[in-house]
């Protein structure tokens, strides 16, 4: 069966997508935007996706929390059968980059029109999804969407989230419900994976495994585990000039012996263990934060990572024993808490060779990776059969300006895809074609 996708057409609704909170920084070299949940970028984002399903003949479904769900039911398929979906997200951090989510969401509509395009006749509905606030940072921590879709996160704990910011029509204290509301995508429909068939999700790979192999599209083959721990080290804030080096209880020097801890550790597991595992203090807050004090209170923030969840587990018992013979020798006081902690999410073997049947069939080149950043994928595969793909990422840049994938690396991974969700639409040719 052969699905050539519309190159030209996934292009311009990439590219369109991206005058949406698109970024003005007098660079021709890069092409970046800011397009937050609950601004008027967000909400112009949205509308360019409904008309385009309308263009596409989709039925259109918005759940409580703004998800988007798009419906193409062929006259071949039988509309009670569990659809096969497809899909990402359209928001961004601030000052991201242009396919970091739109990629997948356009690349899934693409999909359903080269399945139209070429008379294939599937058994089942196939559906695009656009998953609200993937990125966190405006409301919540990140998966939001997915997390209510899947059942993980109540639509009114998501509802009542806030936002900090003020920006592009976004109100600080403004709640998710509110914003939702302001835009016009606070919906009563359902969208719910549990009762999906299958869901593939293409992401740019946000990495260079597949650049430096020469391959057209990644098949993942599991989703880092992430843990976030909040560690507080707390000493005494005194005078700069009148306290004599022996007399200090110096929370920011203990922190930096705690900060070279957990990548000493990280590099051991490395070394060990596991060769995807990562430890990272990306965050600390010092108070009181002025040149002339010894720093009294240090707040520390740690990701961890990995595929294997033994390997995270062993990175965050370090974190901890450093913390104990920082009491022990440093003086100070510590505390750790762990308020995050996914757990390394494997996806579906069945929807995997699909893919990689697919790319096969299209000629392309598919190789088995792992992916280090966390996705809606991972949540949808806690409730039915998930596939994370990926396509190129020039030099790994990603929520950057500067991130790129050429049109040609686009539409290659979107055959693959295409291909992949076809199959497990049980689609077959017209007559007269080829299954």
């Amino acid at each position: 069966m052969e699905l050539p996708v519309d190159a030209s057409r996934l292009r311009a609704d990439i590219e369109a997508n991206a005058e949406f909170g698109r970024i003005e920084d007098g660079d021709s070299e890069t092409r970046g935007r800011t397009n937050r949940t609950g601004t008027e970028a967000n909400r112009a984002a949205r509308d360019r996706l409904v008309a385009r399903f309308e263009d596409a003949g989709l039925d259109i479904a918005v759940d409580a929390v703004g998800n988007l769900l798009g419906t193409w039911t062929a006259d071949s398929a039988d509309p009670d059968a569990a659809p096969v979906v497809s899909g990402s997200h359209l928001d961004s951090v601030p000052e991201g980059g242009i396919f970091d989510g739109p990629l997948g969401v356009y690349a899934a509509l693409e999909a359903v029109r080269a399945m139209q395009d070429a008379g294939v006749e599937p058994d089942r509905p196939v559906a695009v999804v656009g998953f609200t606030e993937e990125e966190g940072g405006t409301f919540g921590n990140g998966l939001l969407g997915s997390a209510v879709a899947t059942g993980e996160l109540a639509a009114e704990d998501a509802l009542g989230l806030t936002s900090a910011d003020e920006i592009d029509g976004l109100v600080a204290g403004e709640t998710l419900g509110e914003a939702l509301d302001r835009i016009g995508y606070r919906g009563d429909d359902a969208v719910e994976p549990a009762t999906w068939e299958a869901f593939y999700e293409l992401h740019i790979e946000q990495d260079t495994v597949l650049e430096t192999a020469d391959a057209d599209a990644g098949v993942v083959t599991t989703i880092t585990g992430i843990t976030h721990c909040e560690a507080t080290i707390e000493g005494e804030a005194n005078h700069a000039g009148a306290t004599a080096m022996g007399d200090r209880t110096d929370a920011l020097a203990a922190a930096s012996e705690f900060v070279l801890d957990v990548e000493a550790a990280a590099n051991e597991v490395v070394e060990r263990d596991s060769d995807s595992a990562v430890g990272t203090v990306g965050s600390l807050s010092v108070s009181p934060n002025a040149t002339n004090v010894v720093p009294g209170r240090v707040d520390a923030g740690v990701d961890v990572r990995d595929v294997e969840s033994e390997s995270m587990e062993t990175i965050v018992a370090a974190a901890r024993d450093s913390l104990d013979r920082l009491e022990r020798e440093r003086g100070v006081e510590t505390s750790i808490e762990r308020p995050f902690d996914v757990a390394p999410t494997p996806m579906s073997e069945r929807l995997r060779k699909a893919a990689h049947d697919a790319a096969d069939e299209a000629g392309r080149t598919a190789i088995d990776l792992h992916s280090g950043a966390a996705h809606d994928a991972m949540r949808v595969a806690r409730v039915t059969d998930a596939s994370l793909l990926f396509a190129p990422s020039r030099d790994g840049v990603s929520h950057n300006p500067r991130e790129w994938t050429d049109w040609e690396d686009c539409a290659a991974a979107t055959e693959v895809l295409a291909g992949a969700v076809a199959r497990s639409a049980g689609a077959t040719a017209q007559s007269g074609g080829e299954e």
